[in-house]
Protein backbone atom coordinates (compact mmCIF):
# COMPACT_ATOMS: atom_id res chain seq x y z
CA UNK A 1 0.00 0.00 0.00
CA UNK A 2 1.78 3.01 -0.87
CA UNK A 3 1.07 5.65 2.33
CA UNK A 4 0.58 9.35 0.41
CA UNK A 5 0.13 10.95 3.83
CA UNK A 6 2.46 14.20 5.08
CA UNK A 7 2.40 16.81 7.60
CA UNK A 8 3.32 20.46 6.93
CA UNK A 9 4.86 22.06 10.61
CA UNK A 10 1.78 19.95 12.09
CA UNK A 11 -0.53 20.58 9.83
CA UNK A 12 -1.58 16.46 8.68
CA UNK A 13 -2.33 16.38 4.79
CA UNK A 14 -3.91 13.48 2.76
CA UNK A 15 -1.28 14.16 0.34
CA UNK A 16 1.50 16.78 -0.29
CA UNK A 17 -0.51 18.30 -3.39
CA UNK A 18 -1.55 22.20 -3.17
CA UNK A 19 -2.95 23.58 -5.97
CA UNK A 20 -0.88 27.43 -6.09
CA UNK A 21 -2.00 30.63 -4.81
CA UNK A 22 -2.54 32.86 -8.97
CA UNK A 23 -3.74 29.82 -10.42
CA UNK A 24 -6.67 28.15 -8.25
CA UNK A 25 -9.04 31.51 -7.62
CA UNK A 26 -10.14 30.38 -3.92
CA UNK A 27 -10.73 27.19 -4.41
CA UNK A 28 -14.41 27.47 -4.60
CA UNK A 29 -14.41 27.87 -8.42
CA UNK A 30 -12.84 24.37 -9.29
CA UNK A 31 -15.93 22.56 -7.23
CA UNK A 32 -17.48 22.34 -9.93
CA UNK A 33 -14.88 20.16 -11.91
CA UNK A 34 -14.25 17.37 -9.64
CA UNK A 35 -14.27 17.02 -5.15
CA UNK A 36 -11.75 19.63 -3.93
CA UNK A 37 -11.77 17.88 -0.53
CA UNK A 38 -9.12 15.23 -2.25
CA UNK A 39 -6.33 17.88 -2.32
CA UNK A 40 -3.97 18.19 0.68
CA UNK A 41 -4.33 21.85 0.94
CA UNK A 42 -5.34 24.90 -1.87
CA UNK A 43 -2.92 28.19 -1.41
CA UNK A 44 -5.81 30.92 -1.81
CA UNK A 45 -5.22 33.73 -4.18
CA UNK A 46 -2.85 36.44 -2.92
CA UNK A 47 -4.23 38.50 -0.49
CA UNK A 48 -3.24 42.37 0.11
CA UNK A 49 -4.65 44.84 2.85
CA UNK A 50 -7.02 46.56 0.31
CA UNK A 51 -8.56 45.59 -3.21
CA UNK A 52 -6.57 45.99 -6.12
CA UNK A 53 -7.70 45.73 -9.64
CA UNK A 54 -4.10 44.30 -11.21
CA UNK A 55 -2.15 45.42 -14.15
CA UNK A 56 -3.17 46.82 -17.15
CA UNK A 57 -4.13 44.63 -19.83
CA UNK A 58 -2.84 42.44 -21.86
CA UNK A 59 -1.48 40.39 -19.01
CA UNK A 60 -0.59 36.87 -20.27
CA UNK A 61 1.20 36.30 -23.29
CA UNK A 62 2.30 32.08 -23.99
CA UNK A 63 5.53 30.52 -24.58
CA UNK A 64 6.86 27.03 -25.28
CA UNK A 65 5.94 25.07 -22.28
CA UNK A 66 5.29 28.08 -20.51
CA UNK A 67 3.59 31.04 -19.79
CA UNK A 68 4.24 34.81 -18.95
CA UNK A 69 1.54 36.57 -16.48
CA UNK A 70 1.56 40.09 -15.26
CA UNK A 71 -1.75 40.11 -13.80
CA UNK A 72 -0.36 42.54 -10.84
CA UNK A 73 -2.03 40.79 -7.33
CA UNK A 74 -5.96 41.57 -8.61
CA UNK A 75 -7.53 40.59 -5.15
CA UNK A 76 -10.91 42.34 -3.43
CA UNK A 77 -8.30 42.91 -0.49
CA UNK A 78 -8.42 40.89 3.22
CA UNK A 79 -11.63 42.06 4.57
CA UNK A 80 -13.55 41.05 1.65
CA UNK A 81 -11.51 38.04 1.98
CA UNK A 82 -12.33 36.82 5.08
CA UNK A 83 -16.19 38.26 4.96
CA UNK A 84 -17.11 36.44 1.36
CA UNK A 85 -14.28 34.28 -0.03
CA UNK A 86 -13.65 31.99 3.14
CA UNK A 87 -17.20 31.42 3.82
CA UNK A 88 -17.69 30.02 -0.15
CA UNK A 89 -15.02 28.13 0.47
CA UNK A 90 -15.98 26.25 3.70
CA UNK A 91 -19.30 24.65 1.90
CA UNK A 92 -17.08 22.90 -0.38
CA UNK A 93 -13.80 22.40 1.31
CA UNK A 94 -13.73 20.89 4.62
CA UNK A 95 -9.90 21.18 5.17
CA UNK A 96 -7.66 24.07 6.40
CA UNK A 97 -6.27 26.54 3.26
CA UNK A 98 -3.12 28.27 3.01
CA UNK A 99 -3.55 32.17 2.75
CA UNK A 100 -1.14 33.65 0.34
CA UNK A 101 -0.34 36.98 1.79
CA UNK A 102 1.59 40.54 0.02
CA UNK A 103 1.90 43.75 1.12
CA UNK A 104 3.61 46.88 0.32
CA UNK A 105 5.18 48.06 3.49
CA UNK A 106 6.69 45.44 6.23
CA UNK A 107 3.38 46.73 8.44
CA UNK A 108 1.38 45.89 5.50
CA UNK A 109 2.03 42.59 5.46
CA UNK A 110 1.80 42.14 9.91
CA UNK A 111 -1.71 43.63 9.43
CA UNK A 112 -2.95 41.25 7.08
CA UNK A 113 -1.23 38.09 8.00
CA UNK A 114 -2.78 38.95 11.81
CA UNK A 115 -6.54 39.22 10.29
CA UNK A 116 -5.76 35.86 8.55
CA UNK A 117 -4.30 34.07 11.04
CA UNK A 118 -7.38 34.94 13.17
CA UNK A 119 -9.54 32.96 10.39
CA UNK A 120 -10.00 29.19 11.51
CA UNK A 121 -9.95 28.00 8.34
CA UNK A 122 -6.39 28.68 7.55
CA UNK A 123 -3.85 26.67 8.71
CA UNK A 124 -0.68 28.10 7.42
CA UNK A 125 0.01 31.88 6.31
CA UNK A 126 2.18 31.88 3.07
CA UNK A 127 3.91 35.20 2.91
CA UNK A 128 4.65 36.46 -1.08
CA UNK A 129 7.90 38.42 -1.31
CA UNK A 130 8.49 37.25 -4.54
CA UNK A 131 5.59 38.61 -6.86
CA UNK A 132 7.49 40.00 -9.91
CA UNK A 133 4.15 41.70 -11.06
CA UNK A 134 3.80 44.68 -8.92
CA UNK A 135 5.98 47.79 -8.06
CA UNK A 136 7.32 48.70 -4.91
CA UNK A 137 5.93 45.41 -3.10
CA UNK A 138 6.61 41.93 -3.27
CA UNK A 139 9.79 41.13 -5.12
CA UNK A 140 11.41 43.84 -3.64
CA UNK A 141 11.01 42.67 -0.75
CA UNK A 142 12.10 39.18 -1.58
CA UNK A 143 15.76 40.25 -3.21
CA UNK A 144 17.10 41.69 0.04
CA UNK A 145 17.91 39.53 2.67
CA UNK A 146 17.70 42.28 5.44
CA UNK A 147 14.12 43.32 4.07
CA UNK A 148 13.49 39.04 4.13
CA UNK A 149 13.98 39.18 7.74
CA UNK A 150 12.03 42.25 8.78
CA UNK A 151 8.82 40.56 7.04
CA UNK A 152 9.24 37.45 8.50
CA UNK A 153 10.25 38.66 12.05
CA UNK A 154 7.04 41.42 11.95
CA UNK A 155 4.52 38.51 10.67
CA UNK A 156 5.83 35.98 12.94
CA UNK A 157 5.62 38.36 16.30
CA UNK A 158 1.53 38.67 15.47
CA UNK A 159 1.24 35.40 14.26
CA UNK A 160 0.50 32.03 16.01
CA UNK A 161 0.10 29.61 13.16
CA UNK A 162 2.66 28.57 10.95
CA UNK A 163 4.71 30.69 8.67
CA UNK A 164 5.89 29.76 5.12
CA UNK A 165 8.25 32.49 3.17
CA UNK A 166 7.47 32.00 -0.36
CA UNK A 167 10.87 33.29 -2.30
CA UNK A 168 12.00 34.59 -5.82
CA UNK A 169 14.00 32.81 -7.70
CA UNK A 170 15.12 36.12 -9.48
CA UNK A 171 18.10 36.75 -7.03
CA UNK A 172 21.72 36.05 -7.10
CA UNK A 173 21.87 34.28 -4.07
CA UNK A 174 18.47 31.96 -2.70
CA UNK A 175 20.62 30.00 0.07
CA UNK A 176 21.37 33.93 1.43
CA UNK A 177 17.97 34.83 1.22
CA UNK A 178 16.33 31.36 2.75
CA UNK A 179 18.93 32.13 5.84
CA UNK A 180 17.11 35.58 6.46
CA UNK A 181 14.05 33.31 6.86
CA UNK A 182 15.18 31.23 9.04
CA UNK A 183 16.36 33.69 11.27
CA UNK A 184 13.51 35.61 11.13
CA UNK A 185 11.53 32.75 12.77
CA UNK A 186 10.05 31.19 9.85
CA UNK A 187 8.10 27.55 10.36
CA UNK A 188 8.83 26.93 6.48
CA UNK A 189 9.63 28.36 3.01
CA UNK A 190 7.60 28.39 0.01
CA UNK A 191 9.52 28.27 -3.44
CA UNK A 192 9.92 29.09 -6.28
CA UNK A 193 7.87 32.01 -7.88
CA UNK A 194 8.25 32.66 -11.45
CA UNK A 195 11.06 33.55 -13.70
CA UNK A 196 11.04 37.09 -15.06
CA UNK A 197 10.50 36.80 -18.68
CA UNK A 198 9.03 38.65 -21.59
CA UNK A 199 7.45 38.25 -25.38
CA UNK A 200 7.57 40.73 -28.15
CA UNK A 201 5.23 41.09 -31.16
CA UNK A 202 6.71 40.47 -34.65
CA UNK A 203 4.08 42.88 -35.82
CA UNK A 204 3.93 45.52 -33.73
CA UNK A 205 7.54 45.45 -32.24
CA UNK A 206 6.23 45.77 -29.10
CA UNK A 207 6.42 43.81 -25.68
CA UNK A 208 3.61 41.62 -25.78
CA UNK A 209 2.65 42.39 -21.99
CA UNK A 210 1.62 46.20 -21.09
CA UNK A 211 3.40 45.56 -18.41
CA UNK A 212 6.43 44.55 -20.28
CA UNK A 213 7.58 41.75 -18.35
CA UNK A 214 6.09 39.26 -16.29
CA UNK A 215 6.11 35.70 -14.34
CA UNK A 216 7.56 33.19 -16.49
CA UNK A 217 6.44 29.70 -15.26
CA UNK A 218 4.87 26.44 -16.48
CA UNK A 219 6.90 23.04 -17.27
CA UNK A 220 10.07 24.82 -18.70
CA UNK A 221 10.88 25.97 -15.37
CA UNK A 222 10.48 22.49 -13.35
CA UNK A 223 15.16 21.99 -13.61
CA UNK A 224 15.74 25.93 -12.17
CA UNK A 225 12.75 25.28 -9.13
CA UNK A 226 14.46 21.56 -8.25
CA UNK A 227 18.16 23.27 -8.06
CA UNK A 228 16.71 25.95 -5.65
CA UNK A 229 15.04 23.44 -3.95
CA UNK A 230 17.84 21.14 -3.38
CA UNK A 231 19.66 24.15 -2.54
CA UNK A 232 17.57 25.54 0.42
CA UNK A 233 17.28 21.93 1.81
CA UNK A 234 20.70 21.97 2.21
CA UNK A 235 21.27 25.83 3.76
CA UNK A 236 18.34 25.58 6.74
CA UNK A 237 16.24 22.99 8.77
CA UNK A 238 12.81 24.42 7.45
CA UNK A 239 10.45 21.96 5.96
CA UNK A 240 10.01 23.07 2.19
CA UNK A 241 6.18 23.68 -0.17
CA UNK A 242 8.50 23.24 -3.61
CA UNK A 243 6.61 24.90 -6.71
CA UNK A 244 7.59 25.53 -10.71
CA UNK A 245 6.94 23.48 -13.39
CA UNK A 246 5.08 20.28 -11.94
CA UNK A 247 3.13 18.62 -14.12
CA UNK A 248 3.21 14.89 -12.97
CA UNK A 249 3.30 12.53 -10.10
CA UNK A 250 6.70 11.76 -11.09
CA UNK A 251 7.66 15.19 -10.95
CA UNK A 252 6.31 15.75 -7.45
CA UNK A 253 8.52 12.82 -6.53
CA UNK A 254 11.40 14.53 -8.20
CA UNK A 255 10.55 17.58 -6.02
CA UNK A 256 9.91 15.36 -2.98
CA UNK A 257 13.45 14.18 -3.36
CA UNK A 258 15.41 17.28 -3.95
CA UNK A 259 13.91 18.34 -0.11
CA UNK A 260 10.09 19.29 -0.40
CA UNK A 261 8.07 18.11 2.13
CA UNK A 262 4.75 19.35 -0.25
CA UNK A 263 4.50 20.69 -3.76
CA UNK A 264 2.08 23.80 -5.27
CA UNK A 265 1.00 22.68 -8.32
CA UNK A 266 0.77 26.06 -10.56
CA UNK A 267 0.63 26.79 -14.10
CA UNK A 268 -0.41 23.27 -14.96
CA UNK A 269 -4.16 24.12 -13.59
CA UNK A 270 -4.63 27.23 -16.04
CA UNK A 271 -4.01 24.08 -18.88
CA UNK A 272 -5.77 21.49 -17.63
CA UNK A 273 -8.27 22.16 -14.63
CA UNK A 274 -7.95 17.92 -13.76
CA UNK A 275 -3.66 18.70 -13.00
CA UNK A 276 -4.34 18.22 -9.47
CA UNK A 277 -6.56 15.27 -8.86
CA UNK A 278 -5.32 13.39 -11.52
CA UNK A 279 -1.47 13.79 -10.26
CA UNK A 280 -3.34 12.43 -7.01
CA UNK A 281 -5.04 9.59 -8.49
CA UNK A 282 -1.16 8.67 -10.03
CA UNK A 283 0.92 9.04 -7.09
CA UNK A 284 0.43 5.47 -5.90
CA UNK A 285 0.93 3.63 -8.95
CA UNK A 286 4.39 5.83 -9.77
CA UNK A 287 5.42 5.02 -6.23
CA UNK A 288 4.93 1.64 -6.96
CA UNK A 289 6.64 1.58 -10.01
CA UNK A 290 9.71 3.40 -8.19
CA UNK A 291 9.76 1.16 -5.20
CA UNK A 292 8.56 3.56 -2.62
CA UNK A 293 6.24 2.84 -0.01
CA UNK A 294 5.69 6.26 1.68
CA UNK A 295 6.36 9.97 0.98
CA UNK A 296 7.94 10.51 3.98
CA UNK A 297 10.67 8.56 3.54
CA UNK A 298 11.98 10.34 0.14
CA UNK A 299 11.99 13.76 1.18
CA UNK A 300 15.39 14.86 0.58
CA UNK A 301 16.29 11.41 -0.91
CA UNK A 302 18.68 12.76 -3.08
CA UNK A 303 21.00 14.44 -0.77
CA UNK A 304 22.04 11.06 0.81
Amino acid sequence: MAYVEISLSGLELDNPIIPASGTFGFGYEFADFYDINILGSIALKGTTAQARYGNPLPRIAECTQGLINSVGLQNPGVDRVIAEELPKLKKVFGKKAIANVSGFSVEEYASTARKLDDEEQIGILEINVSCPNVHDGGMSFGTDPKCVYEVTNAVKAVCKKPVYMKLTPNVTDIKAIARACEDGGADGISLINTLLGMRIDLKTRRPVIANKAGGFSGRAILPVALRMVYDVYETVKLPIIGMGGISSAEDVIEMMLAGATAVEIGAENLVNPYACRDIINDLPKVMEKYGINSLKDIIGGAHR
